[in-house]
């Protein structure tokens, strides 16, 4: 059985929880066994929000420093903040469209712009893909559909023991038939990220 840490990263409001709760149920569903964890949350929009999951019977839900076989961003820059996690050689899996936080906005704080974020990522990851989630979630109907966006591009990677299939038949069983259409659409535009016709 392939185990595989994944380490998720992004802000409240972005469905980073939802969307680790949709991949473990992927991979519940492949028969695989799931560890997954909270390990920090921010109810409020903006807040960090970051989770694991674990796959292949591992016992405790942590992820040190140096330990994420993938780590899988919802914001670029808690992408960047994350990287410690990343193993030597690791994948990641990011958007490519910020929300800036609140001092940046104010004008308070500076941050670093994408081209110097995916240097950083790419001095230390065996493979990066960062993909506009924003933009293909309002593509696909809802500007929430870019979590399904970055989980398609993930499993289209093939870092992770499930297949875009897998994932989009979790879609149709996990949400209400009125979401189903539009996510199974971000999941398609995510696979097309790095899978391109």
């Amino acid at each position: 059985m392939p185990k595989v840490r994944i380490f998720l990263t992004g802000v409240g409001g972005q469905g980073t929880l939802t969307a680790t709760i949709m991949l473990a149920r992927a991979a519940m569903d492949k028969g695989l066994a799931v560890t997954a964890g909270e390990v920090h949350g921010m109810a409020q929009r903006g807040g960090v929000v970051e989770s694991t999951l674990l796959i292949g019977g591992f016992k405790s839900p942590r992820i040190a420093k140096g330990e994420a076989d993938i780590l899988l961003g919802f914001e670029p820059l808690e992408t960047l903040r994350a990287l410690p996690y990343l193993a030597p050689g690791g994948v990641v899996i990011s958007n490519s469209e910020s929300i800036p936080a609140i001092g940046v906005t104010m004008g308070r704080e500076t941050a670093p712009g994408l081209d110097e974020i995916r240097a950083r990522v790419d001095a230390c990851a065996g493979r990066s893909v960062f993909l506009p989630c924003q933009t293909l979630g309002m593509k696909a109907g809802a500007l929430q559909c870019g979590n399904l966006a970055l989980l398609g591009a993930l499993c289209a990677t093939g870092a992770v023991p499930m297949t875009p299939a897998d994932l989009a038949a979790s879609v149709r069983k996990a949400l209400k038939p009125k979401l189903v259409d539009m996510n199974l659409k971000a999941v398609e535009y995510g696979v097309a990220e790095v899978r391109p016709a």
